[in-house]
């Protein structure tokens, strides 16, 4: 494990912040199950807390974890579209995802990154890790390195150094409605 994983293991694992590099974009994020590093994430990023944030994985067993039970065609989607740029939006399991990452919803939006360095990081950390995109609510999402505002840089807790290969945001469908609704078209395409 290179000194930039172990050191973002270190840093999520003590309730800190990091930015990082995905398979899509720069990420910002802090450990599911730190309720006052959540709260201090959202306050970072000005984002509303209306407004309910991704979930990386680095499995889809650990996926079960947090979400309630769903059906074969749910699963077939995850096998076929991960590890990858598809954010799947599913019921939550709301004694583990807390209120703010759900937006005050009951669902949540999941996604196991294809990218080994995140893939390294959530390994060692042992818990998902909140996933929206390294820039201020609103502003242009960071794909590159240098795309990063300097300002959200300095408020973070530690920075991993690397490229996104895809460069595109990840396609979100939510299938927690009958047909399944695409809300975002984007790096993979889905046929509903």
């Amino acid at each position: 494990m290179n000194s930039q994983i172990n050191e973002a293991v270190k840093v999520l694992n003590r309730g800190g912040i990091i930015i990082f590099p995905t398979d899509t974009a720069f990420g910002i994020g802090c450990r599911i199950d730190n309720e006052d590093t959540i709260q201090r994430l959202f306050k970072i990023r000005n984002r509303p807390a209306s407004q309910a944030v991704p979930v990386l994985f680095d499995s889809a067993q650990k996926v079960k974890k947090y979400v309630l039970p769903f059906d074969e065609k749910i699963q077939k989607l995850m096998n076929d579209s991960w590890p990858g740029a598809l954010t799947i939006i599913l019921k939550a399991n709301i004694e583990k995802v807390p209120l703010l990452i759900r937006g005050g919803g009951e669902t949540v939006g999941v996604r196991i990154p294809n990218h080994p360095m995140i893939l390294e990081i959530l390994k060692g950390v042992g818990v998902p890790v909140l996933g929206p995109s390294a820039n201020f609510h609103g502003e242009k999402t960071p794909y590159e390195f240098k795309d990063l505002d300097p300002k959200l840089v300095s408020l973070v807790d530690y920075v991993v150094e690397g490229e996104c290969s895809i460069k595109k945001t990840s396609t979100v469908i939510d299938c927690t409605k009958a047909p399944w609704k695409i809300l975002r078209q984007g790096a993979i395409k889905v046929s509903i």
